[in-house]
């Protein structure tokens, strides 16, 4: 469990990165069989970069996305 913390940050930076801070109020939960993304975007681009970020990262992992595309 201790790595979890760690592997949350590391997330975030990358999902920051990729969608060069356009995704606001981001949280991200790991979870042992998967990765729940949370935050709201103003595009479906925005949305989409942030969970291509997480599967570089994680080739393969469950990536519940949960942000929300607001106008």
């Amino acid at each position: 469990m201790g790595m979890q913390p760690d592997l949350a940050r590391e997330i975030t930076k990358i999902v920051e990165t990729r969608t060069h801070q356009r995704l606001h109020e981001l949280t991200v939960e790991v979870q042992c069989d998967s990765i729940v993304l949370r935050g709201v975007a103003t595009t479906f681009h925005v949305k989409q970069l942030a969970q291509h970020g997480v599967l570089d990262l994680l080739p393969g992992m469950r990536i519940d996305n949960a942000i929300e595309v607001v106008r």
